[in-house]
């Protein structure tokens, strides 16, 4: 009886052990099919709230990518084929999260606190190479950096260049990128309303398309060490820490100026602060103002100007805002409940396993 005993209980413990792993498969398959469930549901209700867009901003599309229909297809496709070479850097940041900021702080890193001649010039030393292509890129004074948009899969990459990339709150840039869509002509959204633009956001349905898809393609590569990664949020809190790292990041040459002599870092944070950017650079796309200071405009511009010539609008439009706010937590007087709410889902849903969770406390 012993032996049988111990015969039957080996058996029903080899019948446990393979029943267990059916479980656990079970299990997977279970929230594996929960999670599809939910995705699914959230999918319908942002496809049914687009059906109630009735305005949106102007876009093109090449290879995928949602950019400005205002931009010129040639330098848009320029940017994206050039081949970097050593030493080039590139600021990247999905649009609206902390773009222009960066470019003034590496822009007055490079110079080494010293300001610029004229605020025209900003766009020469710092180029937006997805709307003025290959003739910003050959024109811009070295050292110097490229302002893009790009997501990392279609960046022009080289292990010999150098990346800086800045992500934001996706609730403060949703609001600020609305702004930037019905202040700016070009896009032909002066008229736009926020609920609209709020449902193309949550769709990525916007220029770069998705935010979340853009921040997950750069994600992967935030400890690559040709690449300086930092936050909106972080560079509020604590932009002279950030200075620092991004000038030992760029070259040694950077750090030294600074070390030397204090007044280099106070130049920097003066020169990047907002109020002087609101002040300096309101007038940098006035492309008759700049041609005043810095000669006959490129290509890319020139397209842009009269791409939103044509599109005729309005005469009492506000004047544009290149820098508008510049604060954190802006989101909380745009969004209802319902909105926070569908967003914070979608940042879950979307972030799920990665330390962006941890980067961004959800309210």
């Amino acid at each position: 009886m012993k032996k049988f005993r111990y015969i039957h209980d080996i058996d029903i413990i080899f019948l446990f052990l393979c029943i267990m792993p059916l479980e656990s498969e079970a299990k997977k398959e279970r929230s594996l099919q929960n999670r599809q469930l939910a995705f699914t549901l959230s999918e319908r209700q942002i496809t049914l709230s687009m059906l109630k867009v009735t305005k949106r901003p102007r876009y093109a599309i090449m290879d995928g990518i949602r950019y400005p229909e205002m931009f010129s297809p040639k330098c848009f496709k320029e940017a994206r084929e050039y081949k970097p070479q050593p030493g080039d850097v590139f600021i990247d940041t999905y649009p609206k999260c902390g773009t222009t900021w960066m470019q003034n702080v590496s822009l007055y890193i490079f110079r080494k606190g010293k300001e610029l001649e004229h605020p025209s010039h900003f766009l020469q030393m710092t180029p937006f190479i997805d709307m003025v292509g290959m003739e910003g890129i050959i024109n811009m004074p070295r050292p110097g950096a490229f302002k893009t948009h790009l997501p990392y899969s279609h960046m022009p990459y080289s292990p010999d260049a150098k990346y800086i990339f800045v992500t934001r709150n996706p609730k403060d840039c949703c609001v600020s990128f609305y702004y930037h869509a019905r202040n700016e002509p070009g896009f032909g959204f002066w008229d736009g309303e926020f609920n609209d633009f709020f449902e193309l956001f949550m769709a990525g349905e916007l220029e770069y398309n998705d935010y979340f898809d853009h921040l997950l393609d750069w994600y992967p590569h935030r400890n690559d060490p040709n690449v300086f990664y930092t936050t909106y949020e972080d560079m509020k809190k604590d932009i002279k820490s950030v200075i620092l790292r991004l000038s030992t990041f760029l070259g040694r040459e950077y750090i030294d100026a600074i070390e030397k002599d204090n007044a280099v870092l106070n130049n920097i944070v003066y020169y990047s602060g907002f109020e002087y950017m609101k002040k300096n650079l309101s007038d940098v796309y006035d492309i008759e103002k700049g041609e005043n200071h810095a000669g006959k405009m490129l290509y890319g511009l020139r397209h842009v100007d009269e791409f939103t010539k044509s599109l005729n609008p309005p005469d009492d439009l506000p004047e544009l805002q290149f820098v508008r706010k510049g604060i954190v937590g802006d989101w909380k007087n745009h969004l209802s409940v319902e909105q926070n709410e569908r967003l914070n889902k979608k940042f879950l849903e979307k972030m799920k396993d990665t330390e962006v969770l941890q980067w961004y406390q959800l309210e």
